[in-house]
């Protein structure tokens, strides 16, 4: 009986010990299984952004310029509310140039505005009204990349220059100080320099360009017939005109008919000099 009691025990605690082992990794796993990863939503309060979600979008920045033409009858009038509508939309007149009536046009007025990118198209379509249109072209330059590179430019520059700043208030020798200043002074000028170039970019985005033409109508030229005494004076005029050119002519071949004439008579003077020195022929 000692011999079956023994294996027996060893038996039911060993398996008493397994039973217990598989239960504890199952509930270890499912514990780990239940806890928050560190991307999951509830770990932070909110909902995880999806790769490719409108939180890595990256707003599009272009620079708009564009020419319109309009035909209308008074192009100085038509300039005055061109000017006023591109004012009440925030935009502004940068040139302006105007013509004005003559005998065989009504003039002309040609405008540079700068216009607000948000409002370009109401803004065109008010401009629209002041004529008939002609001719209407827009072009955009993609400049994201370029007004990115731009910003993270300054921000390295203006870290650096904070950096140096605080090098230069623990400097302990004057040759230190005088490195870090000149240090700084280079790199804040390639700062300011960037700084001006985004924010000229910055204006080329935000307000548009565009070059607006106001042409008036060509007027009808009279094709009646001159009076008498106008035609009269006319042909009086054509006739002093033409002896005047004769005039000219004649006095511009007064010396090449003096030369041509001195080089006939010594022609003609050589010649008899020369029948006379020769000897008469013997009669026969």
């Amino acid at each position: 009986m000692r011999r079956i009691l023994v294996p027996t025990v060893v038996l039911a605690i060993g398996l008493a010990l397994a039973g217990c082992s598989s239960s504890g990794s199952g509930a270890a796993s499912s514990a780990i299984g239940s806890a928050p990863q560190a991307g999951d939503s509830a770990a932070f309060g909110g909902t995880a952004p999806k790769p490719g979600g409108a939180a890595n979008v990256i707003a599009r920045q272009v620079i708009t310029t564009g020419t319109l033409y309009i035909k209308t009858a008074h192009p100085v009038t038509a300039g005055d509310n061109a000017a006023h509508i591109v004012e009440a939309a925030g935009g502004r007149v940068d040139d302006r140039t105007e013509s004005a009536a003559t005998k065989h046009d009504r003039g002309s007025a040609s405008l540079t505005l700068r216009i607000p990118s948000t409002n370009l198209t109401a803004t065109l379509d008010a401009l629209k009204k002041l004529g008939t249109v002609e001719s209407l072209k827009l072009s955009t330059q993609d400049v994201t990349t370029q007004n990115q590179d731009l910003n993270a430019r300054i921000r390295a520059l203006q870290t650096t220059v904070d950096r140096l700043l605080a090098l230069e208030s623990k400097a302990r020798t004057t040759t230190d100080l005088l490195a870090i200043e000149n240090d700084i002074s280079s790199r804040q000028a390639d700062l300011d320099s960037l700084t001006s170039q985004e924010k000229y970019l910055s204006d080329q985005i935000d307000m548009a360009t565009i070059t607006l033409q106001f042409n008036g109508p060509l007027l009808p030229v009279k094709t009646t017939p001159p009076a008498p005494a106008d035609a009269f004076t006319a042909g009086l005029s054509g006739f002093g005109t033409f002896f005047t050119w004769v005039f000219l002519v004649i006095s511009y071949l007064v010396p090449w008919l003096v030369l041509a004439a001195v080089i006939t008579f010594a022609t003609i003077y050589f010649v008899r000099w020369r029948r006379k020195r020769r000897p008469a022929a013997p009669i026969a």
